[in-house]
C-alpha cells in the first residue's frame, strides 16, 4: 500500500516538474519574442496614423468629392493591411511571408465568394463616383420606376428622396448595370403636350394663338423657341403637339406646364371659341326615304365632295326623272 502511494507521489512530482519546465520555456520564449511583438505593435500603430494621414491628403487633393472619399477609404485600408503584414513579420520572424500571403490569398477568395454582392456594390459605387453619370442633387428616374432627388452616393448604395417625401436605398450595382434617366443632367429640358382641335376650326389661327401665349407665359424659355406642330388626325379632333423648353428641375417643369395649360384653355376656348372636343362618336341612321340620302353635296358622312359635280344618289335618279333627263 505504501509502495503505491510513493509511486503516485513520484508521478505527480514528475508531472509538476515537466509542467514547470514547460511554463519556464514558454516564459523564456515570450521574453525573447516580447521586443519583436512590441516593435511590431509600434509599426502597426505608425501605419495606422499613416493611413489616416493618407486619407486626409487624398480628400484634400480631390476636394472632398464622392470619388475622393471612396479612393481615400481604399488607400487607408491598403496602408492598414501593409502595416499589419509588416508588424506580424517583425513580431513573429519565424513566420514565412510567402505562406502568410498564400493564406491571405486563399482566405481572400473565400471572402470574395461569401461577400460577392457586397463587393460588387462596392466597386460599382467606386465607378459611379469616378465616372459621375449623376451627382448629388440630380433628379433621376431608375429602371425600377423610382424617381426622386439624389441625396448621397455611398460606396455600397445610393440614397434618393422621392417627390412624396420617402427615401429609397438602391444598390449601386443596379444603378451601374441598368438604365438611369437623369432629368437634370442639363439646365433646360423640352416639354410637350398634345392638344385636340375641332375639325371645323381654323388650325392656323389656333397655332398662332398658342405660339403667342407661349411667348408670354412665365417659365417658358424664349430660346430654344417653342413650336406648335400638327401631328395626327384623330377620331374627333386634329392633334396639335405643343413643345416648349423650361428649367429642368421638376418644380419648374410642373409650374410651366400648369401655366401653359391654363393659358391655352383661357385663350383658345374662352376668348376665341376654338373647340377642344372630347372623344366623340357619330352614328347615322338612314331610312333611305329622304331626298338628301346619298347626296354628297348636302349629306357628307366623312367623304369629300370633290371639286367637280358630286355623283347623285341612286334614290335621286329613280325618284326625280326630270333631273335624270337633264343629266343625260
Amino acid at each position: 500500500m505504501s509502495t503505491t502511494a510513493n509511486d503516485l507521489t513520484d508521478a505527480v512530482g514528475n508531472q509538476v516538474t515537466v509542467t514547470t519546465s514547460a511554463l519556464g520555456g514558454l516564459y523564456k520564449s515570450f521574453l525573447q519574442l516580447l521586443p519583436g511583438i512590441l516593435l511590431g505593435l509600434a509599426v502597426f500603430v505608425l501605419f495606422y496614423f499613416l493611413s489616416k494621414l493618407t486619407r486626409r491628403l487624398i480628400l484634400r487633393a480631390t476636394g472632398g468629392t464622392g470619388f475622393g472619399k471612396a479612393v481615400s477609404r481604399l488607400a487607408r485600408l491598403g496602408v492598414l493591411l501593409a502595416g499589419l503584414l509588416l508588424g506580424m513579420a517583425i513580431a513573429f520572424p519565424t513566420v514565412n511571408g510567402s505562406s502568410l500571403l498564400s493564406a491571405l490569398g486563399v482566405s481572400g477568395v473565400a471572402i470574395g465568394f461569401a461577400f460577392r454582392d457586397i463587393l460588387q456594390n462596392y466597386f460599382a459605387g467606386i465607378l459611379l463616383l469616378w465616372r459621375e453619370p449623376f451627382r448629388v442633387g440630380d433628379q433621376i428616374v431608375t429602371s425600377n420606376a423610382f424617381e426622386g432627388t439624389v441625396e448621397s452616393i455611398e460606396t455600397r448604395a445610393t440614397f434618393i428622396r422621392t417627390y412624396d417625401g420617402r427615401r429609397v436605398v438602391i444598390p449601386n450595382s443596379n444603378l451601374f448595370i441598368d438604365s438611369v434617366t437623369v432629368n437634370t443632367a442639363f439646365e433646360v429640358r423640352r416639354l410637350e403636350y398634345d392638344l385636340g382641335v375641332g375639325y371645323g376650326d381654323d388650325l392656323e389661327k389656333a397655332q398662332e394663338l398658342v405660339l403667342e401665349l407661349l411667348k408670354t407665359t412665365e417659365g417658358v424659355l424664349p430660346d430654344p423657341a417653342p413650336d406648335v406642330l400638327i401631328v395626327s388626325f384623330e377620331d374627333s379632333s386634329i392633334a396639335l403637339r405643343i413643345r416648349w423648353w423650361a428649367r429642368s428641375k421638376r418644380a419648374d417643369t410642373l409650374a410651366a406646364q400648369d401655366k401653359v395649360l391654363r393659358s391655352i384653355k383661357r385663350v383658345l376656348y374662352d376668348e376665341h371659341g376654338i373647340d377642344l372636343p372630347y372623344p366623340t362618336q357619330q352614328i347615322l341612321f338612314h331610312d333611305q326615304t329622304e331626298e338628301t340620302d346619298g347626296d354628297r353635296t348636302r349629306q357628307r358622312e366623312g367623304w369629300p365632295a370633290g371639286s367637280g359635280d358630286a355623283p347623285r344618289s341612286r334614290w335621286a335618279r329613280s325618284a326625280r326623272p326630270e333631273v335624270d333627263q337633264q343629266d343625260a
